[in-house]
């Protein structure tokens, strides 16, 4: 009997043991999601732009086919990436980070230049086809989606402090599904708020809802181009604090110290909002490097882009 209540005991410790590895993978992974915010807003700014122009019965399910192809971006393809880099080459792991940097910048510079440059329309073939054109897109997000997803979590492995592999694979999991989840549920309540709004709208409920409604119908147009226009920043935000951050990794911290020490002086000049203008000017000046890249790289691509080809039919 004492050897069975010895065992029992030796078990209820393990348990507790668990349990707190479990609550520390919880915060780390918290930790690590934190760290990625940037990238997240970025993910979840550009991804409605790739539901426009399908009939409102077709969003949801493009929605999921996003978010499953995001899911196995991360858990299948870049986890069991980042932990073999993580473990057997950690110093290809800034150089890989800076090039998804710049893939951002000159995505951001991109659309800043069709912002302002816009090209001839042209049919593309797709679009007749509702089928091609759904599958057309679920692809193109997929692969933003990749750059992104790469970038979480790369910036999340950086800020984990993790004492062993299996735990580090655990709490990059939990990031993974966590923002996973966050992402493209903030999506799907995005791209369903203007149906959302015609509802209220055309409810024979109390008029307060249906002000709320008219009210929401007619605020989404703004609110999906902010929303873009903020993707588009948060693209050349995050690609320039990537490249700055991965250039002091690889010895030259110089630029990164600059910007840094001039948020500072800035947020000291300031009464009030110390961390706010810090972060603020900080973000600016990352901006402005990413943008430069990024607008630099758009010839350098429209060079290289003719090289390869697309086969027909992708």
């Amino acid at each position: 009997m004492s050897g069975l209540l010895a065992l029992l005991d030796d078990v209820a410790a393990l348990t507790k043991v668990a349990a707190a590895s479990v609550d520390d993978i919880a915060a780390q992974a918290t930790k690590a999601g934190a760290k990625a915010a940037g990238a997240v807003i970025d993910d979840a700014a550009v991804t409605p732009k790739y539901l426009t122009g399908f009939s409102p019965e077709r969003e949801l399910p493009i929605v999921w086919k996003i978010a499953r192809g995001s899911i196995v971006n991360k858990l299948v393809i870049l986890l069991p990436v980042a932990l073999l880099l993580s473990q057997f080459a950690p110093w290809a792991i800034p150089p890989l980070l800076m090039m998804g940097g710049a893939y951002l910048c000159y995505e951001g510079a991109e659309k800043i230049l069709h912002a302002f440059r816009p090209h001839s329309e042209t049919r593309d073939p797709a679009a007749s086809d509702p089928a091609h054109l759904e599958e057309a897109r679920v692809k193109g997000a997929i692969k933003t989606d990749f750059i992104l997803s790469a970038e979480i979590m790369t910036i999340a492995l950086s800020a984990l402090e993790a004492p062993s592999l299996i735990y580090a694979g655990f709490a990059l999991a939990l990031v993974a599904i966590g923002i996973t989840a966050l992402v493209y549920g903030s999506v799907a309540l995005i791209v369903k708020a203007d149906d959302v709004g015609l509802h209220l709208a055309h409810t024979d409920r109390a008029p307060a809802l249906q002000r709320l409604g008219r009210g929401i119908v007619a605020a989404m147009p703004s609110f999906l181009l902010w929303l873009t226009r903020i993707g588009t920043a948060a693209m050349l935000w995050v690609g320039g604090a990537i490249l700055l951050h991965g250039a002091a990794q690889l010895g030259w911290p110089a630029p990164e110290e600059m910007l840094h020490h001039l948020s500072l002086a800035a947020a000291d000049a300031v009464a009030a909002a110390h961390g706010v203008v810090e972060w603020a000017v900080f973000a600016l000046g990352a901006g402005i490097l990413g943008l430069g890249v990024g607008a630099c790289l758009i010839p350098l691509v429209a060079v290289i882009l003719p090289l390869f080809p697309k086969k027909k039919g992708v």
